[in-house]
């Protein structure tokens, strides 16, 4: 195309720049809004952002030199009141406001309905870390939930190829930005669990403004991973960014390349924690086998302790040993008593004798006191004895006056007598 009528690109974008810059209405301006896509360039010190309202957005920019006048950092769904300048940047033709200076304006409609919807699942207990699942260490097949055209994606299957590329992986597209985001989401994650034996599931969507990720926020993304039964890995834009799908997925991921680092597992560790575990089951399983050879000798003696024929042969022996130990104490016993009962039999002998001898002698002594008693021996000397006819002794001469027939006992015998009263004669 050689036809050069007409102006260029550079012309048209400087005569816009120059028309709004000679309307005096764009010198100095006003307005308040909502941040969105905060960034702050650290090498410059500059920040970029847009400020919007429920239909419009306008890019800023802030200079170093005006930001070190703000003592606060904004971030994204602060309410602010700027002041500043528009003008257009040449080399793409946007028109930007150039900020001079901000103040607060408040809390932005976004953050309030983020914080409205926060507390009220977070007291649901869709937060509650018990009901977190966990990982598995090596997963047979993941499921992915994202833009099929998206960066996310492409940083998942990168980290993927890179790490573990034997593990398969189901692609379930969506859109993630936009009016009908959170419902294909919400969509696909139940897709996920109901069409795919996945054991693992990831949420993911490259960086972007709070209204960008804004999908990741919705009640009806929330509710669908809470209820997922596969574990889910939410990876939604940068690592500052969190979003309600981060909060409810059982892992939150800084970033898709960071989901998939947790998701998929690394070969080169596998296999070196393949060669530590086996190196400990070795290890173990030596020490299992010196302890089982332990026991087993332990168990060998005292098997051969308590072998019938070996104790037997012991208790035979210890019963000839205590036999032999008996005798000889019963031996020694029966000495012992022999010469006590030798002693006590002497003992008795002599003291038999010398009661018998005593005994004799009071014997003798009795005899002889008996004998001098026995009225018997004194008829021997001369006397005799009177009787009655009733064998009554008489002693006085009235009984025998009395009786008038008396017996009379001499020492040689008997003879009746008849009783004479004196005078009579």
């Amino acid at each position: 195309m050689n036809d050069k009528s007409g102006m260029t690109v550079s012309e048209l974008n400087l005569m816009v720049a120059e028309a709004i810059r000679k309307d005096p209405r764009m010198h100095s301006v006003t307005v308040h809004g909502e941040i969105s896509g905060f960034r702050h360039h650290i090498a410059s010190g500059h920040w970029y952002f847009a400020l919007k309202d429920d239909e419009s957005a306008v890019n800023c920019v802030m200079f170093r030199q005006n930001t070190l006048r703000v003592q606060k950092k904004p971030r994204d769904g602060d309410a602010i009141v700027i002041s500043g300048y528009m003008d257009v940047y040449p080399k793409n033709g946007t028109y930007q406001l150039y900020v001079m200076s901000i103040r607060s304006g408040g809390i932005g409609d976004l953050y309030i309905r983020f914080e409205e919807l926060k507390q009220r699942l977070n007291a649901e207990g869709l937060f509650d870390p018990s009901r977190k699942q966990p990982l598995p260490m090596v997963p047979r097949k993941v499921a992915i939930v994202t833009s099929a055209s998206g960066a996310a994606l492409h940083d998942i299957l990168n980290v993927s190829a890179m790490r573990n590329p034997s593990v398969p992986i189901v692609l379930i597209p969506v859109t993630v930005q936009g009016e009908h985001a959170a419902s294909e989401i919400a969509a696909g994650i139940r897709n996920a669990n109901e069409q795919t034996d996945a054991d693992v599931l990831i949420v993911a969507r490259g960086g972007g403004s709070a209204e960008d990720l804004w999908s990741f926020n919705e009640e009806i993304v929330a509710r669908a991973v809470a209820s997922s039964r596969i574990p889910v890995v939410s990876g939604v834009g940068h690592e500052i960014d969190t979003t309600i799908c981060d909060l409810t997925a059982d892992v939150r991921a800084s970033t898709p390349s960071n989901a998939a680092e947790i998701v998929f597992p690394d070969r080169r560790e596998l296999r070196s924690r393949v060669k530590a575990m086996a190196l400990g089951l070795q290890r173990a399983a030596t020490a299992r086998v010196s302890l089982g050879e332990a026991e087993m000798r332990k168990t060998a003696y005292r098997l051969g302790v308590l072998n019938p024929i070996r104790r037997i042969a012991e208790l035979t022996a210890r019963s000839g040993l205590y036999r032999g130990e008996i005798v000889h104490a019963l031996r020694n016993s029966l000495e012992a008593h022999n010469g006590s009962i030798q002693m006590i039999r002497t003992r008795l002998q002599h003291t038999i004798r010398r009661r018998m001898d005593a005994a004799v002698a009071r014997n003798t002594q009795i005899r002889e006191r008996l004998e001098g008693m026995n009225p018997m021996s004194i008829l021997d000397r001369g006397y005799a004895i009177v009787f009655d006819t009733e064998g009554r002794v008489l002693t006085q001469k009235a009984q025998a006056l009395e009786a008038r027939e008396l017996t009379v006992r001499f020492g040689d015998g008997t003879v009746k007598a008849d009783v004479q009263p004196e005078g009579n004669s």
